[in-house]
């Protein structure tokens, strides 16, 4: 008798076992119905940008130097229109050297076309 307990427990653990597998089966089958609305959450993601702009920090620059103080924007604009008032073409790129000693902005606008400002 004691052979014929063992067999049964092990009939009846052999048995708990396949049917704990069998819903693991179930529950993957399951699984990848569960994916498909998840590929709709990229469609919201465009109004996620839009707040993201909103955020932006605004910057200023300004030097200080031998008394003096210059907004690093507002030269950059004084370049900007003293090229154009004596050039045509637009400012693709432009690069401003500022030397306050002089009290003076150099540019050079799209590599080649340099001048002076006086500020």
């Amino acid at each position: 008798m004691a052979v014929k307990k063992t067999d049964e427990k092990a009939v009846k653990s052999e048995a708990a076992k396949t049917a704990a597998s069998k819903p693991a089966v179930k529950e993957e089958a399951k699984a990848p119905a569960k994916k498909a609305p998840a590929k709709k959450a990229p469609a919201k993601k465009p109004a996620a940008k839009k707040t993201a702009a909103k955020t932006a920090e605004k910057c200023e620059v300004k030097v200080q130097c031998l008394g003096k103080e210059y907004d690093v924007a507002a030269v950059t604009e004084a370049c900007k229109a003293d090229f154009k008032a004596k050039n045509k073409g637009a400012v693709k790129s432009i690069s401003v050297y500022i030397k306050p000693e002089e009290s003076a902005a150099y540019y050079v606008v799209n590599g080649d076309v340099s001048d002076k400002v006086e500020l």
